[in-house]
């Protein structure tokens, strides 16, 4: 096997992809901004992080309001994620655009997009400037879950919500489930 030498890089890939939902602090202004560069970071407290370039809409919408929820994405909602990744929201209203209801969260004043199987209502703790982006570092407050895409035992279903991915500037089906945590040392 030979692998070649790539110039520095961010190939840590698939990477799930969100659509961020924002509001002013005073609420009048949403926004939805398409990010791929999010990721948990710590479990208790649950915590998670988004990274936004300073120059983008919702960047100082986040900033000032402090708050904003992290809304998965599905096959079904893979169009709008990624309008809502190439048109700025100092431009176009994007719910309405794509047809995309906000809805009141329950612990933030950023709306949720009620079309999202899983909402993660966030309230940011810190702000790290990095170069191109800065990473938002948010306590997570609230979760709303879809009771549709609950299985039998009321834990979420990634099958039936058909979540999405990015790598390398397109869109992926996440597949079928090939393990269990800890199913390798499982006795047998």
């Amino acid at each position: 096997m030979t692998k070649q030498i790539w110039r520095a890089g961010n190939q840590l890939y698939p990477l799930p992809v969100v659509m961020v939902s924002c509001a002013s602090a005073d609420g009048k202004e949403q926004n939805i901004i398409t990010i791929a560069w999010a990721g948990t970071i710590c479990s208790d407290p649950a915590m998670l992080s988004i990274s936004i370039r300073p120059s983008r809409y919702s960047y100082n919408l986040i900033k000032e309001s402090g708050e904003f929820v992290v809304n998965l994405t599905t096959e079904e909602l893979a169009y709008a994620t990624d309008w809502c990744g190439v048109k700025s929201g100092r431009d176009v209203n994007k719910f309405k655009e794509m047809k995309l209801t906000p809805e009141p969260s329950s612990m933030v004043k950023a709306p949720s997009i009620k079309e999202s199987p899983i909402s993660i209502e966030c309230k940011v703790k810190q702000i790290v400037p990095l170069g191109t982006h800065d990473m938002f570092i948010a306590e997570v407050v609230a979760v709303q879950a879809d009771e549709k895409y609950l299985n039998e035992d009321g834990a979420f279903d990634l099958q039936k919500a058909n979540p999405i991915c990015y790598s390398h500037g397109k869109y992926y089906k996440v597949g079928k489930e090939i393990g269990k945590f800890g199913f390798s040392v499982k006795k047998k």
